[in-house]
């Protein structure tokens, strides 16, 4: 009953149904005094609504961490009359005895509760209540659902030693479910009698005892002429077991597979054994023999087995006992068994660890109610990935992000599935995944990050992550993967790598976004944990990738963004600036993130003034003659310097350096720098340049801008003359042109970039008709 994730389109049904159930209140609901849900009284729904509402509603509250549970959103489902439920699947912490309770005059047909350890014996009764209806009923997994809470009599102090105590209820029984076919009780607790439990049932059609001790089978017999599926798993077979099971003759499911690993099992599988089996199950179709120990007179000589082609013909079988089937089976279960790695097994479909197809079987096979099996069947699966080239990647995909969500807080299905993706999704197998499958992926991996605070596994999602596009294919979870990155940042201890690539996710993140998303990232605390990784990275004295993109993040984060550069200064960044340019003098990289960075401060009128002090103007003076990183450097602490320029020399507050002395720098920077020099560096607006133009108070200031603009129309035309154009820069320089203060050579180099627009224009016009 799990639901696979797809790579079709959602249905129209599913997308009203995820709409209601994030918006009960304003679609199918109103609040009553401000707290409890009810249904609008005029609204009646089938149960074929019913149903994928409830359902759909408990895999939201288990994966999406975004959603919230409602406390009363079982009650909505109270009265037949408004609202109909047939068929429920409800699972782990998320129902309660009053849940079911509130459902309880519903006529369900089939009921599944999987591991919902918070069901106590209360439930039991309210089970009596869909007796008269029920055909199929899965108590898989609900460990306390047989206890009832007692208070021991004479109370006095006892109570408060222990208030109640654990009984287990031992005269439940089946009594009035007529109609119940489908039975799952695996991992039932010892001490319920399973046949006293079981006799009422007239006419079982299938039974899972999974992982329960039953030293005594024979009461299965009552269902000779109707069982047509027996699930025992982990059970320690005998001899009696397997006459048992030998008299079912109407099953076509059998499965008596066990863990490996569980616990020491004396029952060894023989030839007699699978020969009872074909000859007296006539039925069978599938048959699950995983992780037994086979006594090896099992197969067929090695030299006639590797005979021809591979045949799943009975006839030709190299296990046997089953050239005495009368065709294939559907399904074989040979996991973590010798047998998966013959060559003739008649099955069409066979789970194992041979290949690709027969671990991709076991995923889909085991991993509802078997993690432990799953987890070591994914990594195979990984292992598969990692060496070789899966072939079928779409059903891979699809069965390790089921896995994932339906195990949530299994470390073990966590670590390995996480691994697995990371594989899966990496660029060879890009073409073949759509949006909605990798949007699905990223939904699992930041799962993974929010419940596992574990080195592995967030070095497994971080990873899987950096395979996908950034930020556009992350952007539709935008906030949560900014919050789960700084969180990972933001703790003490950290694993060097994790935070290697989280300082990388986190500056791809903040590049080529909407300033929006940089302020809302900004006041999530992003300046501030940069700022500290920078601050830690000073202190031991080293300058390594973190210490490099935390700059390069902080760039990013504060371009044409105001609020984020003055967060910048207030939490002593132009500190740490200085403390990183005297410790780290030769670092090319990091001089350049740091001065792209102030020029987006210095782009902002009210903050300059705290950049006007004789160490940084003496400091960005002395960067015009750096060589580093060709001209970036330079480049960029004539940047910083134009815009103080630009305020005027009554802002100038300082005695030294004087005014005059910096412009002489500047002008011999500007002229000794390439005007061909490709670069480094990115504008996606040409604003804060385009300002300098139209002014006289600083020629050098005009004389900077203009040769920034020449440099990027001249090497990179495709990209900014449309976006000078677009920005309205052409009648700014024409009008530059014309002013007295503006220089010579700033004219000459402005008329250049005007005929290097047109020329750019003319050669682009559409001239089809």
């Amino acid at each position: 009953s799990l639901k696979m994730a797809s790579d079709s389109p959602e249905s129209l049904m599913t997308l009203c149904t995820d709409y209601c159930l994030r918006n009960l209140e304003g679609t199918l609901c109103y609040l009553l005094d401000n707290e409890t849900l009810r249904l609008h009284p005029d609204i009646f729904l089938p149960s074929e609504i019913c149903d994928k509402l409830v359902n759909e509603y408990v895999e939201l509250v288990k994966t999406d961490s975004i959603f919230e549970p409602h406390e009363s959103f079982f009650t909505l489902f109270s009265d037949p009359r408004s609202t109909r439920l047939a068929r429920i699947h409800l699972r782990e912490h998320i129902v309660q005895d009053q849940d079911l309770e509130a459902i309880r005059k519903q006529d369900l047909i089939e009921l599944y509760l999987t591991n919902c350890e918070k069901l106590t014996a209360k439930s039991l009764q309210t089970l009596v209540s869909f007796s008269h209806t029920l055909i199929s009923l899965s108590l898989f997994g609900c460990c306390n659902i047989f206890y009832e809470e007692e208070n021991p009599g004479g109370c006095e102090d006892d109570c408060l030693v222990n208030p109640t105590r654990q009984v287990l209820v031992k005269d439940f029984t089946f009594e009035g479910f007529s109609r119940l076919r489908i039975l799952n009780l695996g991992r039932l607790i010892e001490g319920v009698n399973v046949e006293t439990l079981l006799r009422p049932l007239a006419s079982l059609a299938a039974l899972d005892l999974s992982g329960i001790q039953l030293n005594d089978v024979g009461f299965l017999t009552q269902w000779k002429d109707s069982l047509v599926s027996l699930v025992l798993y982990n059970m320690d077979l005998s001899e009696e077991h397997i006459q048992v099971i030998a008299q079912l003759r109407k099953l076509r499911h059998l499965d008596i597979s066990r863990d490996h690993l569980s616990s020491y099992y004396k029952f060894k599988l023989t030839r007699r054994v699978l020969n009872l089996f074909v000859e007296n199950l006539v039925n069978l179709t599938s048959l699950d023999i995983s992780g037994h120990t086979m006594l090896e007179n099992c197969t067929i000589p090695s030299m006639e087995e590797k005979m021809g082609q591979t045949s799943i013909e009975p006839a030709k079988s190299s296990i046997a006992p089953f050239r005495g089937l009368k065709r294939p089976l559907q399904f074989l279960g040979l996991f973590e068994t010798s047998l998966c790695r013959l060559t003739h097994i008649p099955a069409y479909k066979v789970s194992g660890d041979k290949n690709e197809e027969q671990v991709l079987n076991a995923i889909e096979a085991y991993t509802e109610h078997r993690p432990e099996i799953t987890s070591r069947a994914i990594n195979l699966l990984f292992d598969i990935a990692r060496i070789e080239r899966c072939s079928q990647l779409l059903r891979a995909l699809q069965l390790v992000i089921t896995a994932l969500k339906c195990h949530k807080d299994d470390k073990n299905i966590q670590v390995t599935g996480s691994a697995a993706l990371f594989y899966l999704t990496n660029s060879e197998y890009r073409m073949e995944q759509s949006v909605k499958l990798r949007r699905q992926v990223i939904q699992v991996v930041l799962n993974g990050m929010e419940s596992y605070q574990e080195v592995t596994v967030q070095r497994n999602c971080c990873l899987t992550l950096c395979n996908f596009s950034i930020p556009e294919e992350l952007e539709f979870q935008y906030r949560r993967v900014n919050e789960l990155l700084l969180n990972i940042l933001n703790q003490s201890r950290q694993d060097e790598s994790i935070q290697r690539i989280a300082v990388h996710l986190c500056n791809a993140l903040v590049c080529q976004v909407d300033n929006d998303h940089k302020e809302a990232v900004g006041k999530m605390g992003f300046v501030m944990t940069m700022l500290k990784l920078i601050q830690k990275k000073l202190a031991d004295k080293t300058c390594d990738q973190v210490m490099e993109f935390s700059w390069s993040a902080l760039w990013n984060i504060t371009d044409e963004t105001p609020d984020n550069c003055e967060m910048f200064l207030n939490y002593s960044g132009m500190k740490l600036f200085l403390e990183c340019l005297k410790e780290f003098p030769e670092k090319q990289e990091l001089h350049r993130n740091m001065l792209g960075l102030l020029g987006n401060v210095a782009e902002v009128k009210e903050l300059r003034p705290q950049l006007m002090t004789s160490q940084f103007i003496s400091v960005f003076s002395n960067l015009l003659e750096s060589k580093a990183d060709g001209i970036e450097v330079s480049y960029n602490a004539c940047g910083v310097l134009s815009h103080i320029m630009f305020d005027g020399p009554e802002a100038w507050r300082i005695y030294e350096p004087h005014r005059e002395e910096v412009v002489k720098r500047m002008w011999a920077a500007i002229q000794s720098w390439d005007i061909n020099s490709r670069r480094n560096i990115n504008y996606r607006s040409f604003e804060p340049i385009l300002r300098l133009l139209p002014q006289g108070i600083s020629p050098v200031s005009q004389h900077w801008a203009t040769w920034a603009l020449y440099n990027l129309v001249s090497v990179y035309p495709d990209k900014y003359c449309p976006l000078l154009i677009k920005e309205g820069g052409i009648p700014l320089l024409k009008d530059m042109i014309k002013m007295a203060s503006a220089r010579q050579e700033t004219k000459e180099m402005a008329r250049k970039v005007i005929e290097h627009c047109s020329n750019f224009k003319e050669e682009n016009m559409d001239t089809s008709r």
